[in-house]
């Protein structure tokens, strides 16, 4: 038999590994993400954990600011955080960049402290990758559909909420309503 087809069944017979994409609808829209399992699996593992739990449904994206990010997954309605997790380990030195559509971990000052916050890029932040021994964010998906979504964010008013020490807060709720894995 010749190599070429003796190849071509292997290709057949070997299953196929599809990206993990999660479907989130928004009280502006759907976008979906697909998730770098390959080189973010603690990052990737640690969203999914939330999504399957259900405790990203009826959270907000608490702060938007164009041309820079759109972060949530964190609040509710009423501005009341959203229980977590263990931290995870900081995976900002896999080689994903922030760029453009990218989600990455929110975290504070401490590299491994991201929970279940995330943020999606509205263009390039080179500032917020690993940069030598500097831990960055690390980005463990990517807005494959409906990134006209997360501009529509921009497009809402934001206000201060100084009791809490928030900035660029939407005026309107932009809320999660639903989200899924669509495709693994």
């Amino acid at each position: 038999m010749p190599r070429f087809l003796i190849a071509l069944m292997l290709c057949i017979a070997l299953p196929v590994s599809a990206a993990t994409q999660v479907l989130v609808t928004t009280s502006l829209g759907d976008f979906t993400i697909q998730l770098d399992e390959k080189n973010a699996p603690l990052s990737s593992e640690n969203f999914l954990r939330y999504v399957e739990d259900g405790s990203y449904v009826d959270t907000i994206f608490h702060r938007v600011i164009p041309g820079f990010m759109a972060q949530g997954g964190g609040f509710d309605q009423d501005m009341k955080r959203r229980p977590s997790y263990e931290p995870i380990k900081n995976e900002s030195t896999n080689g994903i960049n922030n760029a453009r559509a990218t989600v990455a971990m929110a975290r504070t000052q401490a590299p491994d402290s991201a929970t279940r916050q995330f943020y999606i890029n509205y263009q390039n932040n080179s500032f917020l990758d690993a940069k030598g021994s500097q831990p960055g964010y690390a980005v463990f998906g990517k807005v494959v559909k409906g990134f006209a979504v997360i501009e529509k964010m921009t497009e809402i008013p934001t206000t201060t909420i100084r009791s809490m020490g928030m900035k660029d807060v939407p005026q309107q709720p932009i809320v999660i309503t639903d989200i899924k894995i669509i495709k693994n």
